[in-house]
């Protein structure tokens, strides 16, 4: 299987949250994976691992049990993925894609495999919270994305697929069973916000580019 190795991103602005310690994640409850859209494949972590071969010389080796530190680019607007750590509450932690390009760690995401239920969880480098989808959340921003908890659960729990036709990533929450949409009608504050709220992948708008941080 064929994976994005477009760029190496660096990681020299990480530097001020590797001493952070990671919060203990808490394995989901095995849970029968749904069906992979056509054309799309489930990803465990030996094949995310393949983001990065092309620069494995220029990067120090990491044992197989970590986590592979990523940054999403969406297809859709071109932009990456940012952790909004500023915003007030209740929307502190959004996820949306609103950067023109890799700056450090607001962009950067350690994706953690859990084995027993075959699914990932997304830690935000910006604030070292993991990725949760608001179910409770009404209106336009329900099921939005928040880096927000320091446990992982249903809520925080994604199936990561690839298209290698389109060399594209999909992802979809165990929550609700919906592909992540980057929202690039919205205006405001939630303007290229993350949603878990599209029952298809239809195209650009739940698309993205996964990126190696060296």
């Amino acid at each position: 299987m064929r994976r994005t190795t477009s760029v190496l991103l660096s990681l020299s602005a990480l530097v001020a949250v590797t001493g952070l310690a990671v919060p203990a994640a808490v394995a989901a409850p095995v849970a029968e994976r749904p069906a992979a859209p056509a054309g799309w494949e489930a990803v465990d972590a030996s094949e995310l691992a393949r983001v990065t071969d092309g620069a494995e010389a220029r990067r120090a080796p990491r044992a197989a049990a970590e986590p592979e530190l990523l940054a999403l680019q969406s297809v859709r607007n071109n932009r990456y993925v940012a952790t909004e750590v500023n915003y007030p509450a209740p929307n502190t932690g959004v996820q949306r894609a609103r950067s023109a390009e890799f700056g450090g760690s607001w962009e950067g995401f350690a994706f953690e495999w859990d084995e027993a239920s075959q699914t990932y969880a997304l830690r935000s480098l910006a604030n070292n919270r993991y990725v949760a989808v608001e179910k409770n959340y009404t209106g336009s921003a329900q099921n939005v994305l928040r880096a927000r908890s320091t446990s992982v659960g249903g809520w925080e729990r994604f199936v990561l697929y690839y298209n290698e036709s389109l060399d594209r990533y999909a992802l979809q929450s165990t929550l609700n069973g919906l592909f992540v949409t980057m929202e690039n009608g919205y205006t405001g504050s939630l303007q290229y916000a993350l949603r878990a709220r599209s029952a298809e992948i239809t195209g650009s708008w739940e698309e993205f580019v996964l990126y190696g941080i060296a």
